[in-house]
């Protein structure tokens, strides 16, 4: 084998390399079944691709970009100002991408009579001034909160949108992840906590929402957070290196696509298109 031989060899063998070199994502827990389900079908059209998607959190995925840990990281809120400081120190120029919309939902044990709540109701339960359902109409019977853990971007955007800004109860109950919420709410009457419409299900029964003091409420759906009746929706982003832009795009363009558009429809979300 010649010198020119030799080269062509090594050339060949890097690219094929470089094809096989897995994409990782990592985030959002509230993206994490839409972009597991968004990966599989780039993949049935890419085969020879790979494509790892972890959940975590926003703050999890966030963080992973400047330890080069991830390629995308899912967020369920904007990135903040400190992220951004930080990763300026380190020349990380984060590009941002709207994927989908989502309604997050608040839910209460099935079994509990209440079936709508105003924000300032929310507000006052999630800051501990309520404690008992039977000041909302309900029974006599003690509110249990939960809520996602500090690092979740659900959790950031609940407070941004549902508390003003303001700081929860110090007694809050903090689940890691969506799945244990639902859990909890199922099994504890006085339950009430929140969930991205995508995860909603039968044990767990979610209210309707009012944000001009009780004059208008309405439920939960993709139709209802599309038209703009529904109060809580959010964006859902995707953040990566710019540097990385070349290798990210292929898949980030697809969710992007008709085609990927459609899947976050079927999935309960809110295109973006």
């Amino acid at each position: 084998m010649n010198r020119k031989q030799i080269l062509i060899s090594i050339l060949a063998a890097f690219c094929m390399y470089a094809t096989a070199e897995a994409q990782r994502i990592k985030g959002s827990d509230t993206l994490l079944p839409l972009t597991q389900e968004l990966a599989e079908e780039y993949l049935a059209e890419h085969p020879d691709r790979e494509v790892i998607v972890t959940g975590g959190g926003t703050g999890v995925g966030l963080a992973a970009l400047p330890e080069k840990t991830t390629d995308i990281a899912m967020a369920s809120r904007r990135i903040k100002f400190s992220e951004k400081m930080k990763f300026a120190e380190i020349n990380l120029d984060a590009k941002e991408v709207i994927v989908a919309y989502d309604a997050l939902a608040v839910v209460v044990n099935p079994s509990n009579p209440v079936d709508s709540l105003t924000r300032e109701q929310l507000e006052a339960i999630f800051r501990g001034k309520i404690t008992n359902w039977k000041e909302v109409g309900g029974e006599d019977r003690k509110i249990v909160v939960y809520s996602r853990e500090t690092s979740s971007g659900t959790y950031e955007f609940f407070k941004e949108s549902v508390l003003d800004n303001k700081n929860y109860m110090s007694s809050i109950l903090s689940m890691p992840a969506t799945g244990a919420i639902i859990q909890s709410v199922r099994q504890t009457k006085g339950a009430i906590g929140y969930i991205g419409l995508a995860y909603l299900n039968r044990y767990v029964k979610a209210l309707a929402v009012s944000y001009d003091s009780g004059r208008h409420y309405a439920y939960p759906s993709v139709g209802t957070a599309a038209d703009g009746t529904y109060p809580i929706v959010r964006p859902l982003y995707y953040y990566y290196d710019a540097a990385r832009e070349a290798a990210v795009s292929p898949f980030i363009s697809f969710a992007l696509s008709p085609a990927g558009q459609e899947s976050v429809l079927r999935q309960g979300f809110v295109p973006v298109k």
